[in-house]
């Protein structure tokens, strides 16, 4: 059985150490002792109750088949007469995307706008990381 030390678990789940220490104190989340006898989550209760507390960014009038959404800060926008290049920050992660200079105009995209970021791809790789435990 995996287990995601407490501070793993906060950096996943995007929150304090603290905040995850407060969830296992309210019965949300149950500690386990890992091999070195720190507090851990068993991998497969954070996984669970990561999707169940996953906010969505889902207008209520819209829908749509992508399900990866990143709401976060636009830090630069590089555009030219046809095409431009906007960045992200959405949480931790740096999002990039290539669109039309007119497209970015019309979303009144600048650096320091809140926008989501809307993933689409049948092409997805997933690396696997060495356990952290």
């Amino acid at each position: 059985m995996s287990h995601v030390r407490i501070s793993d678990a906060a950096r996943f789940l995007g929150v304090s150490d603290d905040t995850v220490r407060r969830w296992v104190s309210a019965g949300s989340l149950t500690s386990v002792p890992d091999e070195s006898g720190r507090m851990a989550i068993e991998g497969s209760e954070l996984a669970t109750f990561a999707k169940s507390h996953a906010a969505s960014t889902h207008d209520a009038g819209s829908t749509s088949s992508a399900r990866n959404r990143f709401v976060g800060l636009v830090t630069a926008v590089k555009a030219d007469t046809v095409m431009a290049q906007v960045e992200m920050q959405c949480g931790p992660f740096r999002v990039v995307s290539l669109m039309s200079s007119e497209a970015v105009d019309e979303l009144g995209l600048e650096p320091g706008s809140v926008a989501v970021a809307v993933i689409k791809s049948t092409n997805v790789i997933i690396e696997s990381l060495e356990s952290t435990s």
